[in-house]
C-alpha cells in the first residue's frame, strides 16, 4: 500500500469573510456571534502576519462556516425538548483545555 497525501481543501476566496459576517448578522445569535468572530479574526489576522501565512484566516473562515452549517441542527435539537439535565459536561471530561 502506498501512502497517498490527503489533498488539502481548497481556499476560501478573498471575500469569504465578509460574507460569512453578513451571515453571521442575520443569524439570531448575531448578538454573540458578531463579536465571537470578529475577535477570532482579529486573532488570525495578528498570527498571519507574525507567520506571513493565510492559513490562520482560512482557519477561522471553515470554523465558523461549520458553525453556520451546524446551527439549524442543533436548534432543531434543542427545540426538540430533549432533556439533558442528567448529562456531563465534555469541559468538566476533559478538563481545562490549554
Amino acid at each position: 500500500m502506498s501512502a497517498q497525501p490527503e489533498e488539502a481543501p481548497a481556499p476560501p476566496g478573498p471575500a469569504a469573510a465578509a460574507q460569512l459576517l453578513a451571515q453571521i448578522r442575520t443569524d439570531r445569535r448575531a448578538a454573540t456571534w458578531g463579536p465571537a468572530f470578529e475577535r477570532d479574526w482579529a486573532k488570525a489576522l495578528e498570527d498571519s502576519r507574525h507567520t506571513y501565512s493565510l492559513t490562520p484566516l482560512h482557519d477561522v473562515v471553515r470554523t465558523w462556516q461549520m458553525r453556520l452549517a451546524a446551527a439549524p441542527a442543533v436548534d432543531e435539537y434543542l427545540d426538540s425538548g430533549r432533556d439533558e439535565t442528567g448529562f456531563l459536561d465534555l469541559a468538566d471530561v476533559l478538563g481545562a483545555q490549554p
